[in-house]
């Protein structure tokens, strides 16, 4: 079975996704729907120094905290972005990315130039 990430778009939650959470967890598989920093039932966390890299981490946080491995990687508009950098920070625990109706910077552009998106240590 698969193991999936599933990471909602710009202003949402988690909730975006549970009903497709259910349906594959039904099916057997893992569904993991975090809600990033600021965002939905995590506004209160919302400050000038959430940014980019906050929701890369977040992402990365999910999978290493979680021990996944073979990820399925999605990413919902704009969470396209975030999920290229946790991506690229957790390479070997990755299978396959997805982009779902999402920004998708091509090699050396960012949706964010003035927030870095740096593995976080």
């Amino acid at each position: 079975m698969s193991t999936l990430v599933v990471v909602h778009c710009g202003f949402g939650g988690s909730w975006e996704w549970t009903a497709v959470a259910n349906r594959h967890d039904a099916r057997g598989h893992d569904v993991f729907t975090p809600t990033l920093t600021g965002m939905g039932e995590r506004a209160h966390l919302a400050s000038p120094d959430v940014t980019l890299a906050t929701h890369v981490e977040d992402i990365v946080a999910v999978v290493e905290m979680e021990d996944l491995h073979d990820v399925i990687l999605c990413g919902h508009s704009y969470r396209g972005v975030p999920v290229i950098g946790a991506a690229d920070c957790v390479a070997e625990r990755m299978r396959l990315l997805i982009y779902i109706d999402a920004l998708v910077p091509r090699d050396g552009e960012s949706a964010a130039p003035r927030s870095p998106t740096r593995c976080p240590t």
